[in-house]
């Protein structure tokens, strides 16, 4: 491997470490990212460290702040916001480019995903269940710029649900928006189903900024 695929796969690497520990709570928000540190800790260069960062802030989990350097990005209602709205444009705007290439596959993946997260019994499981829902409504949309402007949002959000089941505690139980944008798609009503995702998506916001 060339130099500069060693320092492709450390980078991601090291991004999905920072990203699992952003996302859980362990790195707080506006926590310092110290580049010297985490390539010490990663055994690597600077190289690699600054790549992850760059990943990372496209995936809305760190900010670069002028004369602060790369910290963890805010949960404030500011940003909140700005995540649901974007990822309520985008989500909408694939899944319309996703359903006519849908097959009975696609729409059982779906299924699945959603009894995945019925009976998940851990907040863990609750959330891999739930983005695997959300990237099964739009991964036919064949519009691979969206779908991994979509991946970053995804954890942004992962990061929201974790910290209000911190907030506000966790229970198993079913979703039932997600039961309707289904229904929605099997009688090929796109219109609801594009309804029925933004209202979730929003709802998923306004629960956030009460948690906080």
């Amino acid at each position: 491997m060339t130099v500069e695929g060693e320092n492709t796969t450390t980078a991601a690497r090291i991004a999905d470490a920072i990203a699992d520990r952003i996302i859980s709570g362990a790195l707080a928000p506006d926590a310092p990212l110290r580049q010297d540190h985490i390539a010490r800790e990663f055994g690597s260069s600077h190289v690699p460290v600054r790549e992850a960062f760059r990943q990372l802030e496209a995936q809305h989990l760190v900010v670069a702040v002028p004369r602060r350097g790369v910290r963890v990005a805010p949960l404030d209602t500011r940003s909140v916001k700005e995540i649901a709205e974007m990822r309520a444009a985008l989500e909408v705007v694939a899944l319309r480019n996703a359903v006519p290439r849908f097959t009975s596959a696609h729409l059982a993946r779906i299924e699945l995903s959603l009894i995945e997260a019925d009976n998940a019994e851990t907040i863990q499981e609750f959330e891999t269940a739930n983005r695997a829902f959300h990237q099964a409504l739009v991964a036919p949309c064949a519009m691979p710029r969206l779908l991994a402007s979509l991946d970053g949002l995804q954890l942004a959000n992962s990061r929201l649900v974790f910290a209000m089941a911190r907030s506000a505690g966790w229970q198993p139980r079913s979703n039932q928006d997600h039961r309707l944008i289904l229904q929605a798609l099997r009688a090929r009503n796109l219109d609801q189903a594009c309804n029925l995702l933004a209202r979730h998506i929003q709802t998923i916001e306004r629960l956030a900024i009460s948690a906080s």
